[in-house]
């Protein structure tokens, strides 16, 4: 089974109910999954060595982790074990698709399967300092919003994702949960990661009107050519909000967009058009993983497409910022 980008689109009105209409995680800028760590004051050879090894490396800066430990980490409600496809994608599992590729560091995006419960997220980041940083659920509306986000932060999440069904995305602006996120986001030094649909653009672009010194990473090219077409308006939109300079793209879910087929190269014109638009600077690439994984699809597919793309396209410069430095800015720094 093939899914669609982030937890099957069909399903998403329906889980945005179990979640109270609004599924919201949380990327912040700055700090890295590390913060806070307790390094010794002598550090062997082989630790300084591996500490180059991993700020060398690529960075995926979307990546989906859950157990099949259901008792220590129980489903949300409305969720079942029949959702889980593939039944568990550990960090275990993940590495074995990553390091072949030169991939050390992963941005984490928490589960829908978990709900508000960010904890098994938070537990992988924990267990591996330096190698993950989060992106993290959580209810806008929630009266300790302003603690459970500190809170979070201080276990390496950088981000809080939005969601909504079309109807609860356009009210976003007027929602005061979700003006109150965006505020404290931006006072923390937090990103907001919107996974929309391209008719949600101009909502966001709203947002960004109304809270300018909100770091904002837009998910999956905010989904163009999802349906198999990749709309030049829709592209046209997407690229307006490169004047907001806090304002970022991941290049990513390349299994789900345009052709949906590797080695996905029709997606090239799209990631010009953003390079053009935000710079190198400002876009980051991901895989999605595990759903990148899901025959006929790999991993490697997903990252080649950036580092054999022709100078036209994407210099070496233009590369290595995608891959590895500005997510190393907005998750790592």
């Amino acid at each position: 089974m093939v899914h669609r980008i982030d937890q099957r689109g069909s399903s998403l009105s329906r889980r945005e109910a179990l979640v109270q209409g609004i599924l919201v995680g949380a990327s912040v800028l700055g700090g890295g999954a590390s913060r806070g760590a307790p390094w010794s004051i002598s550090r062997s050879p082989a630790a300084e060595a591996e500490d180059q090894k991993a700020a060398s490396g690529w960075i995926d800066a979307h990546v989906h982790v859950w157990t099949e430990e259901l008792d220590k980490y129980p489903l949300a409600q409305g969720f079942t074990v029949a959702e889980m496809v593939p039944q568990r994608y550990r960090p275990e599992d993940l590495f074995a698709d990553c390091r072949p590729e030169g991939v050390q560091r992963i941005v984490l995006i928490q589960m829908s399967y978990y709900g508000f419960d960010n904890s098994y997220m938070t537990d992988v980041i924990a267990a591996h300092p330096g190698v993950f940083s989060g992106v993290a659920v959580i209810d806008p509306a929630d009266p300790e919003l302003e603690q459970n986000l500190k809170t979070l932060a201080s276990q390496g999440v950088r981000g809080f994702r939005i969601h909504g069904s079309p109807e609860q995305t356009r009210e976003w602006p007027r929602n005061r949960a979700m003006q109150r996120l965006w505020s404290l986001a931006a006072r923390e030094g937090l990103a907001i990661c919107p996974l929309i649909n391209p008719a949600d653009i101009p909502t966001v672009d709203t947002l960004c009107q109304m809270f300018p010194e909100t770091t904002v990473v837009v998910d999956h090219f905010a989904r163009i050519g999802m349906r198999g077409e990749i709309d030049r308006g829709d592209l046209e939109a997407l690229s307006r909000l490169a004047r907001f300079p806090r304002v970022h793209v991941k290049t990513s879910a390349f299994y789900a967009l345009g052709k949906k087929e590797p080695p996905y190269e029709d997606l090239w014109e799209m990631i010009a058009r953003m390079r053009d638009a935000f710079g190198p600077e400002r876009l980051m690439w991901a895989s999605d993983a595990p759903f990148q994984v899901q025959a006929p699809h790999t991993y490697k597919a997903s990252i080649e497409l950036i580092r054999s793309a022709p100078p036209r396209v994407l210099s070496d410069a233009d590369k290595n910022w995608i891959l590895r430095d500005t997510a190393a800015r907005v998750y790592f720094s």
